[in-house]
């Protein structure tokens, strides 16, 4: 694309170029704007700002499309595995079968985490939320990996880090959820996948034989495949300014994490749940819940429907609800809770109001009620949305790398004070 922007200011013009994306995204090049004009733009949130050129995922809102690496989202979660995915949003391609098969052998061989770490739940309180703890035991494993703190890392180091936080990962969220149960740990057992693996160590025990069903299976690979990356959200935007610090990969992801943890990020199903909650103890009457959510002096909003992006429909919703179905049929599931997310689904697939503003239900409504349906608590639905969300961070994390790209430093439009004289406290 060879076309200029041109920016006047008083008398000057200054010519800006312009670039166009693979899938015909435009963009006005201002990397040296305030060195040509001695101007900077203010965007306050990023919302029209592209801080990096990606080739991992690609979104449009408005028409409902995500892909990873090109391919739809749908054809990943109906025909792929989470560790492929994995593969794919790290490394850029598919993987062929030996490919796969080495990838999912090297995690195998990772999934234990060092004894010592047990020490840190000494250190919480009990009553200490699931995400805090995995943000300090994932910035932790540094510690224990003192080689990724090295300058220089080869491509082949690099991996080697990549993969034990991809095997660690799924063995520190199934300790989290054990010690707020106040159970014994179950270690992981390298002949099954790693997603029976995590349900394996989450809700097995010690005292008995654990079968994984494999419509739970199914659901979680799901889940966590249509988690893997959404492009240059809060959290991955973390990431990747974190990183261009060149701090490690641990640290990196540990701070990814505490970005997710923000109710306005991550914790929009664990917040789906609570609303259902709240109508539940109010007597279950959804109707009344419905109207409460048209009236626009009321300042109840239906968490679960809709989407800040999305301004047609949320592609993943599409694809989790039928794993929704799915479970709850399945599993027989008896939940008062679960009958009431049902009735407002069903109300505001129908309803004009819901309908004509596109308020339709979205992947966190559903994330929401399937992670309840297998038995986690509330607490836990962000740490789950962390392990989906593991291997985009890392991919974006990888691909910053790979592109040399600068340390992040955005620009600010001072509104403070001007110059001020101190004055000694006695006379203030």
């Amino acid at each position: 694309m060879s076309d200029k922007a041109q920016l006047t200011i008083g008398d000057k013009v200054f010519e800006l170029p312009t670039l166009e994306g693979t899938e015909h995204e435009k963009a006005i090049d201002i990397s040296k704007l305030r060195d040509q004009s001695g101007y900077v733009t203010l965007d306050i949130g990023y919302k029209n700002t592209g801080a990096t050129k990606s080739a991992i995922t690609f979104l449009d809102g408005e028409q409902g499309i995500l892909k990873y690496r090109g391919y739809p989202i749908e054809q990943l979660a109906e025909r792929s595995t989470f560790i492929e995915v994995a593969y794919l949003l790290i490394y850029g391609e598919l993987p062929t079968q030996q490919q796969l098969a080495d990838f999912e052998y090297k995690i195998s061989r990772h999934t234990l985490v060092h004894e010592d770490m047990k020490k840190f739940f000494d250190g919480f309180p009990s009553k200490s939320h699931p995400m805090g703890q995995l943000s300090s035991l994932i910035g932790a494993l540094a510690a224990f990996n003192p080689q990724s703190l090295k300058q220089g890392l080869t491509a082949e180091e690099v991996n080697e880090e990549i993969i034990k936080l991809i095997a660690k990962m799924s063995t520190i969220v199934s300790w989290i959820y054990k010690k707020s149960l106040g159970h014994p740990v179950v270690y992981p057992q390298n002949k099954h996948d790693y997603v029976t693996n995590f349900l394996y160590m989450t809700f097995g025990e010690r005292t008995e034989e654990y079968k994984v069903e494999p419509v739970v299976v199914d659901a979680m690979n799901k889940l966590l495949i249509l988690h893997a990356d959404h492009e240059q959200n809060c959290s991955t935007s973390t990431v990747r300014i974190v990183g261009s610090s060149d701090a490690n990969l641990y640290a990196s992801i540990s701070a990814g994490i505490s970005a997710l943890w923000g109710p306005l990020h991550g914790g929009a199903n664990q917040a789906v749940i609570e609303m259902l909650e709240r109508i539940k103890e109010d007597g279950g009457d959804t109707d009344k819940w419905i109207a409460k959510a048209k009236d626009k002096n009321d300042p109840f909003r239906l968490m679960g429907f809709g989407h800040r992006v999305y301004k047609n429909f949320d592609p993943r919703a599409k694809i989790i609800k039928k794993a929704c179905d799915d479970i709850l049929e399945q599993l027989g599931i008896n939940d008062e809770v679960l009958d009431i997310a049902k009735k407002l689904e069903e109300h505001a697939l129908k309803d004009p109001y819901f309908v004509e503003r596109k308020l339709y239900p979205n992947v966190d409504f559903y994330s929401g009620i399937i992670y309840r349906a297998l038995g986690f608590p509330t607490e836990m639905f962000t740490v789950l949305f962390a392990l989906g969300r593991l291997p985009g961070w890392i991919a974006q994390w990888k691909e910053m790398k790979e592109n040399h790209e600068p340390i992040g430093r955005p620009r600010q439009i001072y509104v403070g004070h001007e110059n001020r004289d101190y004055q000694d406290i006695a006379s203030r």
